[in-house]
């Protein structure tokens, strides 16, 4: 009689991932979190050229308790880490990340003591960006990629993305470091 005749065979349960899937996905609110030249790659996906606001995203959120999407482009320093985890908490759910460039998914060709090797060993990424920095349409394929993502998600409770304890920089000893904690 109503919605039935327009999606036949569907439940309600799908048809309720579509809706709100939909407003999920065409509704990011992204949270920027950027350092280095990959801030400034960030910076040009918001300007009029490439224009993120096409896919929903121009409301750049930066409370993080009114953001959905994490961005985090560049280097990330272990005095840092802990300001990017509290930012990550308080983002209500649900809630994605996206790892911008090499330095944010793999420490790049900084292998040193203050950087953090990826920040995918403290919170879960969902889509990663290659490249140093990465262009702004590789941004711009990302967010298409994670609003595919977003799309085939269910409603339904899933087990929280939680990441295992690998290595707490600030209070676990770096094996790679013994003597600095002598």
């Amino acid at each position: 009689m109503g919605i039935e005749k327009y999606t036949p065979g569907k439940t309600l349960t799908s048809i309720t991932d579509f809706i709100i899937n939909w407003a999920h996905k065409n509704s990011l609110w992204p949270m920027t979190f950027g350092t280095a030249c990959c801030g400034i790659e960030m910076m040009s996906v918001l300007a009029s050229r490439y224009d993120i606001a096409r896919f929903g995203s121009e409301r750049v959120s930066f409370s993080p308790r009114q953001a959905d999407l994490l961005i985090v482009g560049g280097r990330v320093q272990r005095k840092e880490l802990y300001i990017l985890k509290r930012i990550y908490d308080q983002m209500s759910e649900p809630k994605w990340v996206i790892s911008m460039g090499a330095c944010a998914s793999s420490g790049g060709i900084f292998d040193t003591y203050p950087m953090i090797q990826g920040v995918d060993r403290f919170i879960p990424v969902d889509v990663y960006i290659p490249g140093c920095p990465p262009r702004p349409e590789d941004v711009i394929n990302a967010l298409m990629m994670l609003q595919e993502k977003i799309k085939n998600e269910s409603v339904k409770k899933e087990p929280d993305r939680k990441m295992k304890k690998i290595f707490d920089p600030l209070c676990d000893q770096d094996p790679r470091f013994p003597e600095f904690y002598k």
